[in-house]
């Protein structure tokens, strides 16, 4: 289980693909901030409405220059599912072997009812235009973080 990537290091390289079979890579995304957020599971209550509010929000994000992503271990023929469902405008990346999850710090040991088991943590970090990790909210309540990511933003 890897440390929290913390603010000030350089974001870890990725490259994944996305719901529709494109390939995200983090490089490709300098030059404007990146928002990657870190979810447990498509179509379960906290992740719908975390995934929600920053499609509500969407929009808003786009002015500030922002590029959204979404992270899961989920197949993306679940992505693609949650996506249509509720109409998610930006990319959902398969981390299917958790590597990225990992990289991040976001793969963690859950305590579920006293049964542990490792899975994501509900995680958001923001990148800078030049690709250094300039925000990390660890263990997100899903209320209100729309805003916080965007205030953070507008604080760059």
């Amino acid at each position: 289980m890897a440390d929290w990537i913390e603010a000030g290091q350089k974001a870890p390289a990725f490259t994944l693909k996305d719901d529709s079979g494109s390939k995200v890579k983090l490089a490709d995304l300098k030059g404007n901030p990146v928002v990657v957020y870190f979810y447990p599971r498509d179509d379960t209550p906290g992740c719908t409405k975390e995934a929600c509010a920053f499609r509500d929000r969407y929009d808003e994000m786009k002015k500030l220059g922002i590029q959204l992503l979404g992270v899961s271990c989920d197949t993306a023929e679940s992505h693609t599912k949650f996506r249509e469902k509720y109409t998610l405008p930006f990319p959902l990346l398969v981390d299917a072997d958790h590597a990225m999850s990992e990289k991040y710090g976001a793969w963690r040991e859950k305590n579920m009812y006293g049964k542990k088991s490792m899975g994501i943590q509900r995680s958001t970090y923001l990148i800078d235009a030049q690709g250094k990790v300039v925000h990390v909210w660890k263990r997100v309540k899903v209320d209100g973080h729309d805003q916080q990511v965007i205030d953070a933003v507008k604080a760059l």
